[in-house]
């Protein structure tokens, strides 16, 4: 072979190894763009208020610098969610990739709070990486919270969140076993609880191997307490029991006044023995407002009988009314269809009674951020009590007030105007008599009482039944007219009444609505004379303690 040849086959030789090196870096190159990208898509669901809304937790994997990345306007313990899930996945036993990793929280507009998004993450970066078959995860909602260990944690607010999940057709859902009761009261949704990530990660392998929840058979009577306050304990006070029957039958707001030790706080604690049992539909919004402000237990599932909240006079605003960075229920949200009670009324922070005024009058609470609006609803029956002066013995008959009318008078300017003008009832409470104490006469019961103020109800339900309210106390100017008429005899002693006490237009229509309520305890379809001057009597106070 000739030496020009051999060059030949040489440089042939040469050309074919460069292409065959450019064709594998050109298939190495495909391969690894190909493997850089890997993503998931993980259904779950956010909290509005005690609303909520399908959220969608988007998974992406990719080959550059390792970093863990939360976005869609994640809050702080949204964003802390990264440190759990890496431990979680690290001490379920998988390896946690070095990759970039983004996590998106869609709708990407709305601010997302809670601890629930742990497991939905933890799911999806798992599926991107292929630990879990992409065939089943879709099928289903994930809802919990991780502890380092790979423990899935009880979250606060399942039950709205399974609401939610549920009305927008979504029926699958993977949860903690410590929410588990919660959860059972819900119809029509398929539970599958589980008390560690590994336990979730097997199950999404082979859905078919485990059957969900079976659903217990929830007694009421379980969660009933057993009650120890009666009105049949009670000794004398009949006026103030008669007075706070009226009020439980309207739904009417209620105050107080008289020494200490007359009794007036022993009274309030009875007010919820004589409301009517709560609705399914009234149950579940209550337990609602429980779930998402995290007083929710795990051994009671449903609130069943109705709120009595009674505050301390040191309570702030916010829990109140409700509020913070993350926008919880407050204290008129969590009474909510039963009793707000502010013991010694005048003690509290001005500013705190002046934030019960609109709720007590449109009956929700809305709090607004600059990302959201969140509305809370608030309708309950206020009911207060309060001394008549700074010493407490004004007016009391055994005792001598040492109180000047300066005094008296500046006790009393701390409750405003436009306050006590939404209070319907004022209540004078004398402290009882030794008779009465010492007589071993038979006394209503707050059963008794209760199938009273039940017939009332009723009235009132069949009353209202085409309109949107339930109780006389919320009866607008139209549904006054309508079934509020008077005899000439009533007017003309309602007229005395308002220019005599120098009433407010809104304490005029209240007088009117309590002798409605009064009318339908006395089972009466018209109002009579007597039902007004009673009625009139509760707004007495007004002139009594502001000097007219």
């Amino acid at each position: 072979m000739s030496l020009g040849l051999k060059l030949i086959l040489k440089l042939i030789l040469k050309l074919i190894l460069k292409l065959i090196l450019k064709l594998i870096l050109i298939l190495k190159l495909k391969l690894t763009m190909e493997g850089s990208h890997m993503y998931a898509k993980v259904l779950s669901c956010s909290l509005k208020g005690i609303e909520s809304e399908i959220t969608m937790v988007e998974a992406d994997l990719s080959n550059a610098i390792p970093s863990f990345n939360i976005v869609g306007l994640p809050h702080v313990e949204v964003k802390e969610s990264k440190e759990r899930v890496r431990s979680a996945i690290i001490n379920t036993g998988y390896r946690f990739p070095s990759k970039r990793i983004t996590i998106n929280l869609s709708p990407a507009h709305t601010k997302k709070e809670g601890t629930h998004f742990d497991l939905p993450m933890a799911i999806g970066i798992m599926w991107a990486l292929e630990y879990i078959s992409d065939l089943y995860v879709g099928e289903y909602a994930i809802i919990g919270e991780l502890s380092l260990d790979g423990k899935i944690n009880r979250i606060n607010g399942a039950l709205p969140l399974i609401i939610g999940l549920r009305n927008q057709g979504k029926k699958k859902i993977i949860l903690p076993i410590a929410n588990v009761l919660e959860a059972s009261i819900i119809e029509d949704v398929i539970l599958y609880p589980f008390g560690h990530l590994r336990e979730v990660v097997d199950f999404l392998k082979a859905p078919n191997l485990i059957e969900p929840y079976s659903k217990i058979e929830i007694h009421e009577s379980e969660f009933k307490e057993e009650k120890t306050e009666d009105f049949s304990e009670v000794a004398g006070q009949d006026s103030v029991k008669r007075a706070l029957q009226i009020a439980a039958a309207g739904a009417h707001n209620v105050m107080m006044i008289g020494p200490p030790g007359a009794g007036k706080t022993m009274l309030a604690r009875r007010i919820p023995g004589i409301l009517p049992e709560m609705s399914y539909e009234e149950k579940l919004e209550v337990t609602k407002i429980y779930s998402v402000a995290g007083e929710l237990s795990e051994k009671k599932a449903l609130i069943i009988e109705r709120p009595f909240r009674a505050p301390h006079h040191t309570i702030s605003p916010t829990a109140m009314v409700g509020g913070g960075g993350i926008p919880k229920p407050g204290e008129v949200s969590l009474a909510h269809f039963g009793v707000l009670f502010l013991d010694e009324l005048p003690e509290f922070n001005r500013n705190v009674l002046e934030m019960l005024r609109q709720p007590m009058e449109d009956e929700v609470v809305t709090i607004s951020r600059v990302n959201a609006s969140f509305t809370f609803p608030s309708k309950f029956i206020f009911a207060a009590s309060m001394n008549p002066c700074p010493c407490g013995y004004y007016g009391d008959p055994t005792h001598e007030c040492i109180c000047s009318v300066g005094q008296i008078t500046k006790y009393m300017s701390k409750i405003s105007g436009p306050l006590l003008d939404r209070i319907d009832m004022h209540i004078e409470v004398f402290p009882v008599k030794y008779e009465d104490l010492s007589s071993n006469g038979i006394h209503k019961s707050s059963l008794e009482m209760r199938k009273e103020v039940e017939s009332a109800r009723r009235m009132q339900v069949e009353r209202f039944k085409k309109s949107r309210i339930l109780y006389n106390s919320q009866m607008g100017p139209t549904l006054i007219k309508k079934y509020c008429k008077l005899k000439p005899e009533s007017t003309l002693l309602l007229e005395v009444a308002f220019k005599k006490l120098s009433l407010s237009a809104r304490a005029y229509t209240k007088i009117i609505k309590l002798s409605r309520t009064i009318a339908d305890l006395s089972v009466s379809e018209s109002i009579e004379t007597s039902h007004v001057a009673e009625a009139i009597q509760y707004r007495s106070l007004d002139k009594k303690f502001r000097g007219i």
